[in-house]
């Protein structure tokens, strides 16, 4: 039997033993299911910390990243508004440069309308004043005070005069000669100045005067022929300024007046340019003279010196043939003349071995004739 005493009074009480098993059983699975709720339960918390651990962390992740992912796009935005704003003052500066290029271009050719207006004002007010014979002549006059203008500097040598000279039955209005300092004439140019009132009723051309211009040019021995015009005044070929009309008349130009100055400038440098090319080449050929004159110099005494040589080496050759001779000839007297010392060497050595005994003998008389001499002395 076994006892089973109670906890809280203490008393005891008799069991038998399948009882008591029973008892115990029921206990232990109690406290087993017990300790596995316990267990369970504390898995339960534990699993619902880490979740919300895990949750936490994810949310901190995910807070994370959408910061990290407006400041991208914060940073983004800004990089593309620092473009946009580049890229706006860009076109700002470019529109700028264009307004002021727009408006430079603008003043220019609104100051060349305004200077071209001012011209065409001028002359119109002129031509309105002035008969058509002091047309011609303000012209002339306009250009001989440009010409003055630029005399003491731009051209202090040169002459530019009135064609007064109507000899030939006919004269230009001016030439323009330019000479070098050595004196020598470069250019020369004839002008001729026309112009002519709107009020006349017959209007002219420049070709009506290129023929005489171009018989005055040749009449005064000048090189070019330059027309001074103001005629066919809405003319786009002569209001290009220079006309070459060289496929008519030689060497021959027509001219607004503002290229007067201008034209006579590009001839003449021309002009000096040439003058200087041909002394130049003038030079060089003086140059190509004097070398040919050395070379033709340096022939000749090529050519004196190769016949000297020529004959000297004939000499030269008979003289070592001579050497050559006497040298064989002293090498035959060389050859004699140790032979001779060979055989003066022989004799010498047969003398040297000479005794009394030597020549007594087979000779009695001579060997009795020395003894009796030894005897004697």
């Amino acid at each position: 039997m076994a006892e089973i005493k109670c906890p809280n009074c203490g008393t005891k009480i008799a069991i038998d033993e399948s009882n008591y098993a029973k008892i115990v059983s029921q206990i232990r699975n109690e406290e087993f299911s017990n300790e596995i709720k316990e267990v369970e339960k504390r898995l339960i918390a534990n699993k619902n910390k880490e979740i919300e651990i895990l949750q936490e962390k994810a949310k901190a992740e995910k807070e994370q990243t959408i910061l990290q992912y407006k400041q991208e796009i914060v940073s983004i935005r800004a990089n593309q508004d620092k473009k946009i704003n580049e890229l706006q003052n860009a076109i700002n500066l470019k529109n700028q440069e264009l307004q002021i290029n727009e408006q430079s271009l603008k003043n220019k050719y609104e100051t060349e309308i305004k200077n071209k207006d001012e011209i065409i004002a001028y002359y119109k007010d002129l031509k309105a004043k002035l008969s058509t014979k002091m047309l011609g002549e303000n012209l002339e006059q306009h250009c001989q005070n440009e010409f003055n203008k630029l005399r003491a500097t731009a051209f202090k040598d040169a002459y530019f005069e009135k064609d007064n000279d109507d000899s030939s039955g006919s004269k230009g209005d001016f030439i323009f000669r330019q000479k070098t300092p050595e004196g020598a004439e470069v250019i020369s140019i004839m002008f001729e100045m026309k112009n002519q009132s709107d009020t006349t009723a017959t209007k002219r051309k420049n070709e009506d005067f290129l023929e005489k211009l171009d018989k005055d040019r040749k009449n005064k021995n000048c090189e070019y022929a330059v027309l001074v015009s103001l005629l066919e005044e809405d003319s786009d070929l002569y209001n290009m300024g220079i006309v070459d009309m060289s496929y008519k008349y030689h060497k021959m130009y027509v001219i607004r007046p503002q290229f007067f100055i201008p034209i006579i400038t590009l001839l003449r440098d021309a002009a000096l340019k040439n003058a200087e090319d041909k002394n130049q080449l003038l030079a060089y050929q003086k140059q190509n003279i004097d070398i040919t004159n050395f070379e033709n110099k340096l022939l000749d005494f090529k050519g004196q010196f190769e016949k000297k040589y020529q004959l000297a080496g004939s000499k030269f050759k008979d003289a070592i043939d001579e050497i050559d001779k006497t040298i064989e000839r002293l090498q035959k007297v060389k050859t004699n003349l140790l032979a001779s010392e060979n055989n003066f060497r022989l004799a010498n050595d047969k003398l040297q071995d000479l005794t009394i005994k030597k020549l007594t003998y087979g000779n009695p008389t001579i060997k009795q004739k020395f003894a009796e001499l030894k005897e004697e002395k």
